[in-house]
């Protein structure tokens, strides 16, 4: 036996049941409702495909375009020799001349500056960061840690145009003037200055995996009789070395991809320090090489696809380092749902 709802009738079994829509769809409003969701889909998928296609797009290109500095003016039969004989010059020689005739493309010494400046920042910026996310998660009180966090993640705020002007026109004199440095335009100059740009993101990531141990695994350690410290070193702090790690690289990731601090500050010298532990050595970047010759490097010569192959370096450093960290925040976030 049918039956049929008037409208009367669904708003009052609606209004019964406590929702604003009916339970009972006609079968207009039932199509309505299955086109809008898929439609919303299909725009949610649209979108997210189109940043991956971006990224796809510039790999390509950027690849592209180093591939041609291997390979640019061979033939078939002499293009693998010429590829090898390309890759042992930018990767075993310092020699980086790219205008003169004949040109030389030697980048060893410009992805050591980069490496120098990144691992420099990196042994600043970790102790200090990690202390600082301890002291948010376990040490201060709350009212100081809402007011700490926020004035340590607008450091990440600040342009890094100014963080340059502040490493030329203070640090850079100081260190002449205190550290008696013949040019303070060096790596330690630009190591300080990337750590306090790093140390927001490894605060902010570090404090988030302290505060994801959880309180059962604090009171249980001091329900064994280890003290605040000690529950911090051997219990608090391994239980989150996922995520520390994951910041740490974080903050690699920020400073390696830094282009106006390690322009102004590292002193733009084509070396590798001598000795090489001396960080008042003047270093060039990866970066900062780019920046600086690309504007007035002619289209398709050799200079010009041999700085789409610094790019390329760079990309696939930063792309490994991203890949490990998403590995390791997703073990950190699988940790936290099984507790």
């Amino acid at each position: 036996m049918s039956r049929t709802w008037s409208g009367a009738s669904r708003k009052a079994s609606a209004a019964a049941a406590g929702f604003d829509r009916p339970l009972l769809l006609t079968a207009r409003e039932d199509l309505a409702g299955y086109v809008g969701s898929l439609t919303g889909r299909a725009l949610l998928f649209l979108v997210a495909a189109s940043s991956v296609l971006a990224v796809l797009l510039i790999f390509i290109f950027i690849t592209r375009e180093a591939f041609l500095f291997f390979i640019q003016g061979q033939t078939l039969g002499e293009a693998f020799d010429f590829f090898l004989a390309r890759a042992g010059e930018v990767f075993g020689s310092t020699a980086w001349y790219p205008e003169q005739n004949p040109a030389e493309f030697g980048m060893l010494a410009i992805v050591a500056g980069s490496f120098y400046v990144t691992f420099g920042s990196v042994l600043i910026a970790v102790p200090l960061g990690l202390l600082t996310a301890v002291c948010l998660s376990d040490i201060f009180p709350f009212t100081l840690r809402q007011i700490t966090k926020p004035v340590v993640e607008l450091l990440a705020a600040i342009p890094s145009v100014a963080y340059g002007f502040f490493a030329v026109m203070v640090v850079k004199p100081w260190m002449q003037e205190y550290l008696g440095v013949p040019s303070g335009a060096n790596v330690l100059n630009a190591s300080v200055i990337l750590a306090v740009m790093a140390v927001p993101t490894i605060v902010s990531v570090s404090e988030d995996a302290l505060t994801a141990v959880g309180r059962p695994l604090r009171e249980a350690s001091y329900a064994l009789g280890a003290t605040r410290a000690e529950t911090m070193i051997r219990v608090i702090i391994p239980a989150a070395h996922n995520g520390i790690i994951a910041a740490v690289i974080l903050g690699m990731m920020r400073a390696v991809g830094e282009t106006m601090v390690v322009w102004m500050a590292a002193g733009n010298a084509i070396q590798i320090p001598t000795p090489w532990w001396d960080l008042t050595e003047s270093v060039r970047t990866m970066t900062a090489t780019i920046a600086q010759e690309m504007g007035e490097t002619a289209y398709g010569t050799p200079h010009y696809h041999s700085l789409f192959t610094i790019g390329l370096v760079l990309l696939v450093f930063t792309f490994v380092l991203n890949t490990v960290t998403e590995f390791l925040l997703s073990r950190m976030q699988f940790r936290g749902a099984k507790s």
